[in-house]
């Protein structure tokens, strides 16, 4: 949750209960903020659309894009209008320290043994599990990519790539691209030798770059042939294949 005032907080996305309830009014109707997509929408049919039903507390559902200045910016200026907020793991670690994201109290949460024990923090606790995955537009790849160096191969497969601007990810793909093996990723990334060697496999690429932003974004590129492969979150996808799009993941 987030703080109602400053004082200066995989593989699994957390859920931050990040604010303590200042008042009835909000008690009554908390304001929950998602990435959106399909997984917003499972999240309401598993756990809100119940909590609803069972209390009569309704559910007020917003989206965003992960932008943590958006957070700090309301604890900052204490008028914070959400309550409960979708954050990644890297976002959630360093808001926590930062004072912008209430502490749990496991007391009123319930034991931490009922939970996956590296999905409880300080901050946050983890509610599902997601994936990066490599996708790719099977009518315009007369042969699917099997791996992130074949991401990287422009000769065999040309085409604009889609990348999540940033280094979220986009520094592991790299990596793999190079021959890292997924064991030894973040011992690489450890080292200042290890994120300049994923920078320079950024450069071979540079010119074939289309960066994104959002998660809706990477299926409309795809579909729209803009990019013949991209990174992407695997329910976009998912959404996108049902839909009829010819959409793949290696």
């Amino acid at each position: 949750m987030i703080r109602s005032a400053p004082s200066v907080r995989p593989l699994s996305l957390l859920c931050a209960t990040l604010f303590c309830l200042a008042g009835a009014a909000q008690a009554a109707a908390p304001t929950v903020i998602f990435f959106g997509g399909t997984n917003q929408k499972a999240q309401a049919k598993a756990f809100y659309e119940p909590f609803t039903k069972a209390s009569g507390i309704k559910i007020v559902a917003g989206e965003y894009t992960g932008e943590q200045a958006r957070v700090k910016a309301m604890v900052e200026a204490k008028n914070v209008t959400w309550d409960v907020v979708e954050v990644e793991s890297p976002e959630l670690a360093r808001g926590c320290e930062e004072g912008l994201y209430e502490k749990l109290d496991f007391a009123r949460i319930g034991a931490k043994a009922d939970f996956v024990p590296a999905a409880v923090t300080e901050c946050g606790i983890g509610i599902f599990v997601w994936s990066t995955v490599l996708a790719y537009n099977a009518e315009k790849l007369a042969v699917a990519p099997t791996s992130w160096a074949d991401f990287w191969d422009v000769k065999k497969f040309p085409g604009k790539r889609g990348l999540r601007k940033g280094a979220k990810f986009t520094l592991e793909f790299a990596l793999l691209a190079d021959g890292v093996k997924p064991e030894e990723i973040y011992k690489v990334l450890g080292s200042k030798a290890g994120v300049d060697r994923a920078f320079r496999k950024l450069d071979q690429l540079k010119p074939h770059i289309q960066w994104w932003e959002a998660g809706a974004q990477p299926p409309q590129l795809l579909a729209a042939g803009d990019v013949v492969m991209s990174s992407a979150y695997n329910g976009r996808i998912a959404t996108a294949q049902k839909e009829g799009k010819k959409l793949a993941i290696s």
